[in-house]
């Protein structure tokens, strides 16, 4: 009886040891795996001729890491591999369920460092673009040679300024229409430098 009861209690401590050891993997392996798989499934499915492909990989490659961790636990002592069966199984589910979540709290993540570098980039651009407005506003002698430029009645000039307030209004905020905005900017300056006869290479030399 003390023989087998040794025996019993040296089998529960070498399983518990495995699965000590190999439980840790097999868990990361399964969920990781199972991450990847539910990441490329939610993507755009069929876009890309390596789909397939890709996709066997991933699964050879998890698998190759979860099959070993799980069957030497379960060599050492059976029971620690169904436990850790088990455990591998509530893993990947959680994984499958988790991953959209997870993988939209990553999107817009991304989608807030983009807006924020375009927010940024557009600030700049409409700083020059105000910088070379005030010139012509400012220079007695672009008044005198170009008038047009500030006369609101021309509608040239007058959509310039709608778009100048537009930006305005959409500068103090991080929105998304600031950068669509400061471009319609761009443009409307563009068009009343055109309209008021101003050579196109001004306001690159005024730029400079």
């Amino acid at each position: 009886m003390s023989g087998m009861a040794e025996s019993l209690t040296q089998g529960l401590l070498h399983g518990v040891w495995a699965a000590l050891l190999c439980g840790p993997v097999l868990v990361a392996a399964v969920a990781g795996t199972v991450f990847v798989v539910r990441r490329r499934s939610l993507a755009q499915a069929g876009s890309s001729p390596d789909g397939p492909d890709q996709l066997f990989w991933d699964i050879f490659l998890g698998s190759c890491v979860a099959v070993p961790a799980l069957l030497i636990p379960t060599l050492v002592s059976p029971w620690a591999g169904l436990v850790l069966a088990g455990a591998a199984g509530a893993s990947g589910v959680a994984a499958y369920r988790g991953s959209p979540k997870l993988l939209a709290k990553r999107a817009a993540r991304r989608e807030h460092r983009e807006q924020l570098s375009a927010h940024q980039a557009a600030r700049i651009q409409h700083d020059e673009l105000m910088l070379r407005w005030q010139r012509y506003e400012l220079d007695p002698g672009c008044s005198i040679d170009y008038p047009a430029l500030t006369d609101v009645r021309r509608p040239e000039t007058s959509a310039l300024i709608k778009a100048m307030r537009t930006a305005d209004q959409l500068r103090t905020a991080t929105h998304k229409g600031y950068p669509a905005a400061v471009g319609s900017l761009a443009s409307s300056l563009a068009a009343a430098e055109r309209a008021a006869g101003i050579p196109s290479a001004l306001p690159a030399k005024q730029a400079g």
